[in-house]
């Protein structure tokens, strides 16, 4: 588990982040040493205490996270805290646990009091990062969770450095040079005049335009991607001339550019319009989704205190019930039933707390595995909508530079270098 702290003071603003609703569960597990039973409260006695001092960050606030799949009881949370408070040197300070829930993670947090009450002064936290970096990389140990990076070496890093190839022209536009030369002779099959040749390019997607060279006669793609005519239509020049006519009459490369990229901004930006409602209203039908299951999921849990709350009252008044009263009840402790009566009803009670701690962590593991399949839907969403969203800033920025400089050569599109086929570390 990861364990980050820091000292600060604040005791109000604290406490309204702890109870924040934007976390989708949270309890308060313990108030510890405190007065009060709600966590301001708590929080607020430390202020009070810390007035007779001359600390202002009374409080020291730490926050225990687990890794991502791990499946940690609170049992093991509060260890972790245990570990922390002792390394710390807080032991037996004033401390308040609060667990939270959201996106599919649990983890806690737990505030204590620096103040030494005996002899009011506040505990030095000097080198409290490299004390709970133990503690962290302790549990990693024990538990056998992969090493983080950080904790097993502070000079690695998580390197995204991408070796980059260029490609072909056919690959790094997308088509196969088949279709295109069909395209072409398609265009001339179909056509009897030069305006019809025209049109019939247009709409596959090519603008014919002056080449550079004298006489030259070419194709220009929706990418900006020249092909020669007598070539990819497979005829001869002659017979292009004089088909098309006033070959001048042909807009040159660059006009035929500039008119490709003004016809297709406004498509991309159509598309992106397009792109970003669909992503909001999947957003918010997601927002709905998660809404309900939040709901239904805090109803489990009231309905699981309620049943516990239930069966402690019962079992409580079924134990209180073996003691007798009276005379015979003096003879019980004369003789010792008394006692053994109050040892196995403590030994019952512990028994009974520690089963309805299990259930409460088998329920929020639950929960928390359903908040993490919607979670999962949720980022892969996310993550399709960012990839298209880059291809079409992509697309964007080449068809700006080619209306702005349309002699300038396109921007070369690559990919990121291949990865082996091995296994990836990331499954």
């Amino acid at each position: 588990m990861m364990l980050k702290g820091n000292s600060r003071g604040g005791a109000k603003d604290l406490a309204l982040h702890l109870m924040k609703e934007e976390n989708e569960h949270v309890e308060i597990y313990e108030l510890r040493g405190f007065a009060s039973q709600n966590l301001m409260g708590a929080l607020n006695e430390v202020y009070a205490v810390s007035c007779g001092t001359r600390c202002r960050q009374f409080l020291y606030s730490l926050s225990v996270n687990p890794p991502e799949q791990a499946r940690v009881t609170t049992d093991q949370f509060v260890d972790a805290i245990d570990r922390a408070e002792k390394r710390l040197r807080l032991s037996g300070h004033s401390r308040a646990i609060v667990f939270h829930e959201k996106e599919g993670r649990r983890h806690a947090h737990c505030v204590w009091s620096r103040i030494d009450t005996a002899n009011m002064k506040a505990v030095n936290m000097y080198q409290d990062r490299p004390r709970l970096k133990a503690v962290s990389r302790e549990l990693f140990l024990e538990h056998g969770w992969p090493m983080l990076d950080g904790l097993a070496d502070g000079s690695k890093r998580d390197p995204k450095n991408f070796t980059h190839e260029q490609w072909q022209q056919a690959k790094r536009i997308g088509k196969d040079p088949r279709a295109i030369k069909t395209a072409f002779q398609d265009s001339w099959a179909i056509s009897d005049s030069g305006a019809a040749f025209l049109h019939a390019m247009r709409e596959r997607g090519y603008v014919v335009a002056r080449g550079d060279k004298k006489g030259r006669i070419v194709g220009i793609d929706a990418h900006g991607e020249i092909y020669s005519v007598p070539k990819y239509a497979d005829v001869r020049i002659r017979d292009v001339r004089e088909r098309l006519g006033n070959v001048d009459a042909l807009p040159s490369v660059s006009k035929a550019k500039e008119q490709i990229a003004g016809h297709i901004l406004p498509v991309l930006e159509r598309f992106r319009h397009e792109l970003d409602s669909q992503a909001q209203e999947i957003g918010i039908d997601f927002e709905k989704r998660r809404t309900v299951l939040v709901q239904r999921q805090r109803a489990e849990r009231q309905r699981l205190n309620e049943e516990q709350e239930n069966q402690r009252i019962e079992a409580s008044r079924t134990r209180q019930a073996r003691f007798r009263t009276g005379l015979k009840g003096l003879w019980d402790r004369l003789n010792g039933e008394h006692r053994r009566i109050s040892q196995r009803n403590q030994r019952e009670a512990e028994e009974a707390l520690a089963k309805d701690r299990t259930e409460k962590d088998q329920l929020a593991f639950r929960h928390l595995e359903e908040r993490r399949h919607i979670e999962i839907f949720r980022l892969g969403i996310r993550r399709q909508h960012v990839k298209d969203r880059r291809k079409l800033e992509r697309d964007t920025r080449f068809y700006k530079q080619m209306q702005l400089d349309p002699d300038a050569k396109p921007i070369k599109r690559t990919r990121t270098k291949p990865r082996s086929r091995g296994p990836s570390p990331e499954f």
